[in-house]
């Protein structure tokens, strides 16, 4: 009798072409060595309207799984192998209060852009596309910040407030020209929780939202290499704290971090802060030449939910399965939403 992993590579031999495994970085190395392409957000986003294939399986979380139906061409079937796995940071922001946040910050004549992180669902994509918004990854932060900067009065930045800080800090925006929200609008009536007033005159709007990942990290932990190791670099996702990036030897996507482990010197240390199946990955590619570490061993609940034994029932059932799919109501402005941030970035 085959195992999962001999199921999944036989299935992916009879289907061909008609086939492609898609998998993110923080998955476990089991599962990444089951996928035809691998990448960060903005990669695997990237290539979806390329993709032939009929059946897309999508080794992430469900808003992945979402942006990839979103941009898929008809009659390409998108697949999760657990649909129970999703983002605590993506939850943060709910569509109807991010809509009626919007209404509220605008009630003064000012014209309010939304940004949303890719971490988002599929609604609040649409909720950002009918207002004139668009989609950042952490790789294209910066520029897509710029742009909507240049769209409007102001930005609304959601759901991470860290990546919106850090990105800010790039970009040279003063503090006093930001204002995050209370966390309040996450739960609660954005009514109760935002204050219109307190928004003028700011050019960046944040929500309170957080990796609970990322937000593991500590400074302290930062500060006992330095002090116990000098010589060791530090590079982190800019999903952390902003003073944790700021006392950081660079930050970037999990893109970023990658070819920065390639690209340090022989016989070099390098801590990274960011989920632990990625920095194990590449102390394992690069053992005996140098040594990576991770800043603090922590993983993704949600991402590890992805196993061999799911994926290959899901390979087993491809033809039956439901696949992941979008209204066309929220799919056409969240559509929108993702193809301005291609057409930005291409």
């Amino acid at each position: 009798m085959e195992n999962a992993k001999e199921t999944i590579f036989r299935i992916k031999d009879e289907r061909g072409d008609s086939l492609a495994v898609l998998g993110h970085h923080y998955q476990s190395d089991a599962v990444i060595d089951c996928t035809d392409i691998r990448g960060d957000s903005l990669e695997l986003a990237r290539k979806i309207n390329g993709l032939e294939a009929e059946h897309v399986v999508f080794c992430g979380v469900y808003f992945m799984a979402e942006s990839a139906a979103i941009l898929s061409r008809p009659g390409q079937k998108i697949h999760l192998p657990d649909v129970t796995a999703t983002c605590p940071m993506a939850d943060m922001a709910e569509a109807g209060r991010v809509r009626k946040t919007l209404a509220i910050l605008e009630e003064g004549g000012r014209k309010i852009v939304p940004l949303t992180y890719v971490n988002s669902s599929a609604a609040v994509k649409g909720v950002v596309g009918e207002h004139g918004g668009s989609v950042c990854t952490s790789a294209n932060a910066k520029v897509m910040l710029e742009w909507a900067l240049s769209q409007g009065d102001a930005v609304l930045f959601l759901p991470d407030q860290h990546l919106g800080n850090n990105t800010a800090d790039v970009l040279g925006i003063p503090a006093d020209e930001r204002l995050l929200l209370p966390g309040d609008v996450i739960h609660g009536d954005p009514a109760l929780a935002v204050n219109p007033d307190e928004a003028e005159g700011k050019k960046l709007i944040l929500w309170p939202g957080y990796c609970p990942i990322h937000a593991e990290f500590t400074l302290d932990a930062v500060r006992r290499i330095r002090e116990n190791e000098p010589e060791a670099k530090i590079v982190v996702h800019p999903e952390c704290d902003p003073a944790i990036v700021r006392e950081a030897d660079g930050n970037g996507s999990t893109t970023f971090l990658i070819k920065y482990a390639e690209e340090a010197p022989a016989g070099s240390t390098v801590y990274i802060g960011t989920e632990e199946n990625l920095v194990n990955r590449l102390a394992a590619r690069y053992a005996g030449c140098k040594t990576i570490k991770p800043l603090l061993g922590v993983m993704c609940e949600d991402m590890g939910k992805t196993t061999l034994e799911n994926l290959a029932r899901t390979l087993e059932t491809l033809d039956s399965a439901a696949p992941v799919t979008v209204s066309n109501a929220v799919k056409e402005p969240a559509k929108l939403a993702l193809e301005r941030m291609l057409a930005v970035c291409s």
